[in-house]
């Protein structure tokens, strides 16, 4: 696309919005290439500006729906993300197609978009659970969950920009080993100051629990999906993104013990109790 600045140091550049998932919205907000604003900032501070000011009123995009804004810090060169949402419905999806992160539209059935819906599925889950971490005596969980509902915005944007080999002008954002990595850690973490299980656990207990084992089914569903998506001849999918999402699920079924053994403990199956 092709982009200009205004006199107040604005430089925007046209792109489509991402119909599903605020992961993928907010993945190709992440490339400057697709962004709707960028703000420079120098050492003398911000130069702020809204794309409706009157000093650059008509060289926003026409629809207005989304405004991103993307700020150097120095010489570190890494970008700060701000987006702004000041239109919700846009209407391009009515047709039943939506946007990935790289701009190729595809129908809202596609396995990918499902993959990542699932994956958005699973964050809201996480959102139910933070309902009953509050709590002190469960904070230790509750800042472990904050963490991983930022890192499955992460794993959707990850998603939504197919990998294909091929060299973008930007870096997509990508699952890093070091993500799922401190899930393993935090997994042990947790498993340590549990007693070993002698059958298998049923969902319940504590509300916290029993909403994570509801997450660790919704994530295994992703998990299948991302899989499948992987297995099409004409699919890409990051190595981190599959052990990402293999390795939360098993995170949910250990906090799920953990929250219980913090209240009524865990319920066990009993084979053939009714019989």
């Amino acid at each position: 696309a092709s982009s200009h600045e205004s006199s107040a140091g604005l430089e925007f550049l046209p792109s489509p919005l991402a119909g599903e998932g605020g992961s993928c919205k907010a993945a190709k907000l992440a490339q400057p290439a697709q962004a709707w604003l960028l703000r420079r900032e120098t050492d003398e501070g911000a130069r702020a500006a809204s794309p409706f000011d009157s000093n650059v009123r008509g060289t926003t995009p026409s629809s207005g729906a989304f405004r991103a804004t993307f700020s150097r810090e120095g010489r570190r060169k890494s970008w700060r993300y701000m987006v702004v949402l000041n239109r919700i419905y846009t209407r391009t999806g009515d047709g039943g197609d939506t946007a990935l992160g790289s701009g190729e539209r595809v129908s809202k059935a596609h396995l990918r978009i499902q993959a990542y819906g699932t994956v958005d599925e699973t964050n809201a889950v996480v959102g139910i659970v933070r309902l009953y971490t509050a709590a002190a005596e469960f904070h230790q969980l509750d800042a472990m969950l904050a963490r991983i509902q930022n890192e499955l915005f992460d794993l959707g944007a990850d998603l939504c920009v197919p990998d294909t080999g091929q060299k973008l002008d930007h870096e997509p954002l990508r699952i890093l080993p070091k993500q799922y990595e401190r899930l393993e850690t935090e997994i042990d973490e947790l498993n340590a100051e549990l007693s070993p299980l002698r059958s298998f656990v049923l969902p319940g207990g504590h509300a916290a629990a029993a909403h994570l084992h509801l997450a660790r089914t919704v994530c295994r569903r992703a998990e299948r999906l991302i899989v499948d998506l992987k297995g099409q001849a004409s699919e890409h999918v990051s190595e981190g993104a599959i052990s990402y999402i293999n390795r939360l699920s098993d995170f949910f079924f250990v906090a799920s013990r953990w929250a219980n053994a913090k209240t009524s403990g865990d319920i066990l199956w009993v084979p053939g109790k009714t019989r």
